[in-house]
């Protein structure tokens, strides 16, 4: 039978001098859904996230993508099948749109051609931003929402099965925000990416997630569906956490409306 888990942490831990970030992790995400990492500061979304591209080593157990122990990997060639976007967005100021959203194929030593030309039109023409305005542009040219959504094209350019998102949307105000939620999960209804993605705002994970894992202190407290997180929280601390308003009869019915298997979308 063909595995549906795309990541699996098994028994991992990450000691910091001698504070536990993580803690004896043991959680199986999902392929080609949203599953999104929440919790408190310093709960260990974060490093949880950049464990899965190797930028952190765990300090025991293993992690395995498609079944595979990364610890095995070679680290350059990992990341660069593993798309990332961070809050920071890491554009290249002196590159065009088309040179930052192609570094990684270039990268990986592909020529630059048609061919990459055209994929270059693909995506962002996916993403919204028409190509022949916008590839000779400078990131500085865009607004934050903008750039935001050429990292997530940067992030596409490899067709990588894995896509890392930290935070990616807190930075921008509101509207943009929203904007960018929406655009992510019409986005991944035509590219089906396994997403995984850290947030700190509980409305946002709501929204956007298939999978929810809420961490504290290092240990996954629960891990499932939006609509099972509001029926069935764990303990005090997740309900807590999830904010009454979110158990307020309109929003749970709103929530009831949508297939359970289906997260929030």
């Amino acid at each position: 039978m063909k595995s549906t888990a795309a990541v699996e942490f098994v028994n991992i831990s990450k000691l910091f001098e001698s504070r536990y970030a993580i803690k004896n992790l043991n959680l199986t995400l999902p392929k080609e859904k949203i599953t999104t990492i929440i919790g408190p500061s310093g709960c260990g979304k974060s490093t949880t996230l950049k464990m899965i591209n190797k930028l952190i080593e765990p300090s025991e157990g293993k992690i395995l993508i498609n079944g595979q122990d990364i610890s095995q990997m070679d680290s350059v060639n990992l990341r660069r099948n593993i798309g990332y976007v961070i809050q920071q967005i890491g554009l290249f100021p002196h590159m065009t749109i088309e040179e930052n959203v192609s570094l990684v194929l270039r990268l990986k030593g592909e020529k630059k051609d048609e061919k990459m030309k055209n994929k270059v039109t693909e995506l962002l023409n996916l993403i919204d931003l028409e190509a022949e305005e916008y590839r000779d542009r400078y990131p500085h040219e865009l607004s934050g929402g903008q750039q935001q959504r050429i990292g997530v094209a940067r992030a596409l350019c490899a067709d990588p099965s894995i896509i890392l998102m930290d935070e990616p949307f807190s930075a921008l105000d509101p509207i943009s925000r929203i904007q960018l939620q929406d655009e992510l999960i019409h986005l991944q209804k035509k590219v089906k990416k396994t997403i995984i993605f850290v947030t700190h705002d509980m409305d946002e994970a709501l929204k956007i997630s298939n999978q929810m894992v809420l961490l504290k202190d290092g240990e996954c407290i629960q891990s499932d569906t939006p609509i099972n997180l509001l029926r069935h929280p764990k303990n005090e601390f997740v309900r807590e956490f999830i904010g009454e308003k979110h158990f307020k009869d309109s929003f749970i019915q709103q929530m009831n409306s949508l297939d359970p298997n289906e997260g929030a979308q």
